[in-house]
């Protein structure tokens, strides 16, 4: 077993208490705004600035290039604290992380370490991969084709999480010249991409997760990175940030319940104590509320370790550590979403057992946690999470890591 570490150092980790100094009084701004951002649908661009400017798109990158040098369940931990102020924030960063992991499981070269300058310099990466329509399963209609020392992308994406605030687009293509699947990277600053903030869903409504136009949008050869070579714990990685997203709607339902019923004065006949914050009742209920977020969490970060073996295996030059570390990310990930959703769904709702009908008015927007936890806990279907860990504890099938949706054939 080889260890290239001392020419290829790797995120393993940091003082995370110094690192998450640096971005909560930003994480604090964002919660002052989230919920005037939620009543008028407004997107979080001046949010995301911040972020850039702080650097929080490098936390992953290695301290010797000027990242973070953050480890998995770290950087799990720190999307926990941005969900809480603001959930749709690290969705909406989901496909730049996982680009970023994606460079960080490359070989060294002067392109991988062009791109940990830009992700230093605070450049952010969007993701199109999803086409919808008569697209059947399997099938890709986005082409990038050669076009002298270039390349030409033409296509439309929808889903496009957090491209509207992106400097680059991670965009799933088909090669004209050989029908090879890959990735384009192509830059947002060019007349050839066009964005549109037209997501209709009830939850996670200002993640800029609508559609994505390529016409003749140029991309560098360089950028052109052959799919067969993505990282292989990309779904599980994709899953971390869900499971973040849903543990910060957590930490956020029981922020708002318990100074919801902190700051109540209204009481009903048939209540147990003359002010809600003596109700044992109600202290039961925000009690269970407080547990739920608590499993949610723990569960979230306890689900990133295996992420960050596969990560350190893919270095170690043992196929069989690599491939037992990938399988228990893939697992540990869905089964973590699994009970997770739950448990959020279940905090998110719970909230309004221990309030009054005035916590319905739209004003408070506290209807936002569930429907953003419900919106979330719909990203890669729940029942075939199940069934893909049933099958491996059963029979020891391993799971997918890569899949798509399209049209029946």
């Amino acid at each position: 077993m080889s260890d290239n570490r001392k020419d290829n150092p790797l995120s393993t980790g940091t003082d995370y208490e110094a690192l998450a100094t640096r971005f909560r009084p930003i994480f604090q701004r964002i919660a002052e705004g989230a919920v005037e951002r939620e009543r008028t649908r407004r997107l979080p661009y001046e949010p995301i600035e911040w972020l850039k400017k702080a650097g929080f798109g490098a936390i992953r990158v290695p301290r010797e290039f000027g990242g973070g040098g953050a480890s998995l369940p770290q950087w799990v931990r720190l999307l926990i604290e941005l969900a809480e102020a603001d959930s749709n924030l690290p969705q909406a960063l989901r496909g730049h992380f996982a680009f970023v992991e994606d460079r960080l499981n490359a070989p060294p070269s002067p392109q991988r370490s062009l791109w940990f300058n830009r992700f230093v310099e605070g450049e952010l990466v969007g993701n199109a991969w999803t086409e919808i329509g008569e697209v059947k399963i399997g099938d890709v209609n986005t082409v990038v084709s050669p076009n002298g020392a270039t390349w030409r992308l033409n296509g439309e994406k929808f889903y496009s999480t957090g491209s509207i605030f992106a400097d680059w687009i991670d965009v799933f293509a088909r090669r004209s010249d050989n029908g090879g699947n890959v990735i384009a990277a192509v830059s947002t600053h060019q007349d050839g991409v066009k964005q549109h903030d037209d997501w209709d869903g009830f939850g996670q409504r200002t993640t800029g997760s609508g559609t994505s136009r390529f016409e003749d949008a140029v991309v560098e050869a360089d950028n052109i990175i052959d799919f067969a070579t993505r990282f292989k714990y990309q779904t599980a990685l994709y899953q971390l940030v869900l499971l973040a997203v849903q543990a910060g709607i957590g930490r956020a339902v029981l922020r708002d319940a318990s100074a919801a019923v902190r700051e109540r004065r209204r009481v009903f006949s048939h209540g147990n104590a003359p002010r809600v914050a003596q109700d044992a009742q109600v202290q039961q209920v925000i009690g269970e509320i407080a547990a739920l977020a608590y499993a949610a969490e723990a569960t979230a970060i306890r689900a990133a370790e295996p992420a960050q073996r596969a990560y350190e295996a893919r270095f170690s030059g043992d196929e069989g550590i690599d491939k037992a570390a990938n399988i228990d990310a893939e697992l540990e990930s869905a089964k973590a979403q699994i009970v997770v959703s739950e448990l959020v769904i279940r905090a998110a709702s719970d909230l309004f057992n221990a309030l009054g009908a005035s916590a319905a008015r739209e004003g408070q927007a506290l209807d936002r946690h569930w429907r953003n936890a419900r919106t979330v806990a719909t990203h890669n279907p729940l029942i075939y999470k199940s069934r893909v860990v049933g099958d491996w504890h059963i029979n020891g099938t391993e799971p997918p890591y890569v899949w798509q949706i399209g049209g029946s054939r």
